[in-house]
């Protein structure tokens, strides 16, 4: 599994050179938003489609790309929240594949008792009922788990053993690896970000491999 790419290739790159992962066997689940922040968005898109067993959940980052794949709408939000490089790394021709990967995204991806989705949701209601914004967008269910983590309160507060999610960075909380609150672990570490880092989980052990500092990777970008 891996947290949020924001266009860092390079630092995809090394993830995958340090996890020694294998494009043909294993199963790579990608909590969203590759598009917006690092010059590098297509390349990054262009790696993935290399993985065989490849889980994409949507972003909502990837939701502004996607509306401007489809439909040529570019915002002044999504572009002032990282969408120019988006725009500037394609020379103005999307390849199909791209679409397609988008347009076909999970909102959430279930793997026996363990839930990943890029935002959050509602615990108390069934997740195939709840709409796009909260899968993409909604950090109650993060929020909630710090305070109760802060507080020193163990408990779970979902139906699940464990959540993996991205879109709340956790250098916020001053930290450049995966936090675990409750039963959720926030994998985005800022890799969207001057001095975040990405990284790679196996979900089964835990162990985690991570990019070099992504400014690092790309001096003359501000990401």
């Amino acid at each position: 599994m891996i947290g949020d790419i924001h266009g860092a290739h390079k630092a995809l790159m090394e993830c995958f050179k340090k996890a020694s992962f294998d494009r043909d066997q294993d199963l790579l689940i990608c909590l969203g938003d590759v598009c917006d922040g690092w010059p590098e968005v297509r390349k990054a898109f262009d790696e993935l489609l290399t993985v065989r067993n490849l889980v994409y959940i949507l972003g909502n980052h990837d939701k502004w790309a996607l509306d401007w794949f489809m439909y040529h709408n570019s915002s002044p939000v999504w572009t002032s929240q990282g969408g120019n490089a988006t725009i500037a790394s394609y020379e103005g021709k999307v390849p199909e594949a791209h679409v397609k990967l988008l347009s076909g995204a999970r909102l959430f991806y279930r793997l026996e008792d363990r839930v990943f989705v890029h935002g959050g949701f509602n615990p108390e209601i069934p997740l195939e009922k709840q709409g796009e914004h909260t899968f993409l967008w909604d950090r109650t269910l993060v929020f909630r788990a710090i305070e109760l983590h802060e507080d020193k309160v163990k408990r779970r507060i979902t139906g699940f053993d464990e959540v993996y999610v991205g879109h709340t960075p956790t250098i916020n909380f001053g930290s450049l690896e995966p936090l675990r609150v409750c039963e959720v672990i926030l994998m985005d570490t800022g890799a969207g970000w001057p001095g975040g880092v990405l990284t790679m989980m196996d979900i089964d052990s835990k162990e985690i491999v991570q990019s070099s500092p992504v400014d690092s990777l790309y001096p003359d970008y501000d990401g």
